[in-house]
């Protein structure tokens, strides 16, 4: 039973552990889930577009600047009046140019004919643009766009200095009635836009960078690490026709085994994507952190839990095998646990060869002093006898409360004699005790009878011996003891 009582009992501890452990995993796992939702929907759809707005507004101001310019040149009526006049005098023109570059600064300014191909800079003439030369097909290119676009923007060498990579603002010029009569405009030094990424990504603390309308990346900071296109940009494959069919777009994907958000908006005057990108927020290292800490107190909590649990349950489960395992009036086991203890002695008994014995005492006249007294003295009667009996015994005697006045006990290890000895013992102790209720006094007897076990004998034959003993005993006058050889 003791067994029966314990698995269940571990059974119950670890169901209770469980439990513990996955309401608490489960209760800090959607309140980090909800936290983290609501973080990254904030970023989404909050603070990275508003960062975004605000990059773009720079941009308009830093980078849309050469664009105006570039228009003030194609509309300007000198450009016109001079071409119409055959472009005599072209160090007006050069001039014109030079004061163009001097007041915008910008790194270059041109004009370029369509009548002479004359290639004009802010320095002179410094070639003619010819068809059969790839330096040359950036003019090509923009001489042949659609009707409905003025301009473009292109990143190429500087014709003046083949060294240096620029950001033209290539502008179609018309004379008065319409006719296409060349391409002018003005360039910005690469390093100097790329100073500008460099300058929101350490004000916002995000990647910036520009894609041309097929996914191209076309412009961003030193520090760049992407692909050379949005469609090779790891993460980025699946999303990339869905940021370049949308002027504006949010979306967040994995990349590096972090969660990165992007928001992507097309900037119409240079006909490119602005992309700004940012890894996981702070906070989301805080949640994350929060998550952690949150188990790792569930662990404590559960663990103390498991604590009180276990101590409590203890208490019960010893109070319940007590009282499921000994008579609650003398505290002497009861018959049920008796016969699991006799079992085992006997089966331990016949391995080792060792004697085994068993004592079945008998208080004489119980029922005269009930009938006397009253029940309650007879308890007390019963306490006695059942606390004298227990005061001569060892660690693996056994006490058991047999009937209403009987006692069985079990000494293993002992003989006929020695357990004869010892109920002679009881007997002559029990005798001499009196009790002194309310001025009357109560003799106290016991009859015993004693038997020791044989070789292949069956538990039930050596209690019924003991028994016939104790019948014999009480024949005899009571108050003996009486062997069973």
């Amino acid at each position: 039973m003791g067994n029966h009582v314990w698995n269940d009992k571990k059974k119950f501890i670890w169901l209770l552990s469980v439990l513990l452990l996955v309401a608490f995993l489960v209760t800090s796992g959607i309140s980090y889930k909800v936290a983290h939702d609501s973080l990254s929907q904030q970023i989404e759809s909050n603070t990275l577009p508003l960062t975004s707005d605000n990059i773009y507004s720079e941009i308009q101001q830093d980078l849309l600047r050469p664009i105006f310019i570039s228009s003030l040149m194609a509309q300007d009526t000198f450009v016109r009046d001079w071409m119409l006049n055959h472009e005599q005098e072209p160090e007006k023109l050069v001039r014109y140019l030079k004061e163009i570059q001097e007041k915008y600064d910008t790194v270059t300014s041109f004009f370029v004919s369509e009548q002479s191909r004359n290639y004009y800079h802010s320095t002179g003439i410094l070639k003619k643009i010819q068809d059969i030369d790839p330096n040359d097909a950036w003019y090509f290119r923009v001489r042949s766009l659609p009707e409905s676009e003025h301009y473009e923007i292109n990143i190429d060498s500087d014709t003046a200095d083949r060294t240096k990579t620029t950001v033209f603002v290539n502008y179609k010029v018309f004379d008065f009635e319409g006719k296409f009569i060349g391409v002018t405009g003005v360039g910005l030094a690469v390093e100097k836009v790329k100073a500008l990424i460099e300058l929101y990504q350490k004000r916002y603390n995000r990647r910036v960078f520009f894609t041309d309308r097929q996914g191209r990346v076309t412009l961003h900071g030193d520090e760049y690490d992407g692909a050379d296109s949005l469609q090779t940009s790891a993460g980025l494959e699946q999303l990339a026709t869905r940021i370049l069919t949308s002027p504006s777009a949010a979306f967040s994907y994995q990349r590096n085994g972090k969660t990165a958000y992007l928001n992507s908006r097309l900037v119409p005057e240079f006909k490119w994507y602005l992309i700004v990108e940012q890894e996981d927020a702070p906070q989301e290292q805080e949640l994350l952190n929060t998550f952690w800490g949150n188990l790792a107190l569930s662990l404590l909590v559960t663990i103390g839990i498991l604590l009180i649990s276990n101590m409590t349950l203890g208490r019960y489960q010893r109070k319940l095998e007590v009282m499921a395992s000994t008579d609650k009036l003398t505290g002497a086991a009861n018959r049920q646990v008796f016969e699991e203890y006799f079992h085992q002695a006997l089966e331990k008994a016949k391995l080792s060869q060792a004697p085994i014995s068993i004592l079945l005492v008998d208080i004489d006249h119980f029922k005269k002093v009930n009938d006397s007294y009253g029940h309650s003295i007879g308890d007390l009667v019963l306490k006695t006898v059942a606390n004298l009996l227990r005061s001569q015994l060892k660690t693996q005697d056994v006490l058991c409360r047999w009937g209403g006045e009987e006692f069985l006990i079990l000494v293993p290890e002992q003989d006929l004699s020695q357990a004869a000895e010892l109920a002679e013992q009881f007997r002559d102790l029990i005798s001499q005790r009196e009790l002194k209720v309310n001025g009357v006094h109560i003799a106290i007897t016991v009859s015993i009878g004693v038997a020791e076990y044989q070789k292949l004998e069956p538990a039930e034959d050596l209690i019924k011996r003991a028994d016939l003993a104790l019948y014999q005993a009480k024949e005899a006058g009571r108050n003996q003891v009486v062997l069973n050889q």
